[in-house]
């Protein structure tokens, strides 16, 4: 069989947690509890899917943490009425 008719598609590359969006990192958890359930894997792929699986959970964790902190900033208001705004850190 040559290589462009082979049965298996190519894994899919790891992806960064830091680079991806958080709609990216949510998609891409998506695709490893799926591959992850399927049950058919190595032990060696398994671990490295969940390994980036953890790695992309808490970045994703870590953005929706700023997300809410920012809402909470914005939600804020001074003694006249005006939103209190504040830099967050990148």
């Amino acid at each position: 069989m040559s290589k462009a008719t082979a049965k298996s598609a190519p894994a899919p590359t790891e992806m960064t947690p830091e680079g991806a969006s958080f709609e990216e990192s949510t998609r891409r958890l998506a695709q490893i509890v799926t591959e992850l359930e399927g049950g058919d894997l190595p032990l060696e792929r398994s671990l490295t899917l969940f390994e980036e699986g953890v790695r992309l959970s808490r970045a994703a964790q870590d953005r929706l943490d700023k997300a809410e902190r920012r809402v909470e900033e914005l939600l804020g208001i001074d003694e006249q009425g005006r939103p209190i705004l504040r830099d967050l850190e990148s």
